[in-house]
């Protein structure tokens, strides 16, 4: 069965490409072991609920103008232990991966510009 891919953001389709992406990871070897450590491994559980939240408001908040999110994000990922930059490329290749599945193309490379930038400052600031 085909689906469509979306030709507009959402918060709706924000959540779905959060949900889809973690789906992904929580199978990588890579990446998920940072996720699983701090939230488990069922992403019905409260924890991922509250990062999904987090991260749909974070996204929302770039491309829709929502305040919902009033986090830092850089901060979660300096308390992390044996982060690589081989976990982020990773990181970046599912994240890929699931944009394609979900938007036209002209609007995954908005979202992979902004990740790539993002990933990018991580590293730089964790000396990575």
């Amino acid at each position: 069965m085909f689906k469509a891919l979306d030709s507009e953001i959402t918060k709706k389709n924000i959540r779905n490409l959060v949900v889809s992406f973690y789906t992904k990871v929580l199978a990588d070897e890579t990446v998920g072991s940072f996720f699983i450590e701090k939230l488990g491994t069922e992403l019905t559980s409260e924890a991922w609920a509250e990062h999904i939240d987090i991260l749909t408001n974070f996204w929302a908040g770039i491309y829709l103008g929502d305040t919902e999110y009033r986090g830092a994000p850089f901060v979660p990922h300096m308390q992390l232990e044996g982060l690589k930059r081989t976990t982020f490329e990773q990181w970046l290749k599912l994240f890929f991966k699931t944009l394609d599945s979900i938007y036209i193309p002209e609007i995954a490379d908005q979202f992979k510009s902004r990740a790539t930038l993002i990933a990018g400052n991580f590293m730089r600031n964790l000396g990575l």
